[in-house]
């Protein structure tokens, strides 16, 4: 997601989206080591990202994650 998308949301859905984000963070290395197949890293790489970008968010508004 881009920054002006975060930037639109409250931020309950913030800490929503951030969860979400690190569940999903979770599946996708699990899937990496069982399979061995590293085509999902750009994926990671990106959702690790969108996540960096959420938390700065969160501290620039003053809230706890």
């Amino acid at each position: 997601m881009k920054i002006n998308d975060l930037r639109a949301l409250s931020t309950d859905a913030l800490n929503g989206r951030l969860k979400d984000l690190r569940l999903e963070m979770g599946i996708e290395k699990r899937n990496i080591a069982s399979t061995g197949v590293a085509s999902k890293k750009i994926k990671i790489r990106e959702m690790r990202r969108t996540a960096a970008r959420i938390l700065t968010l969160l501290k620039e508004r003053g809230a706890k994650s």
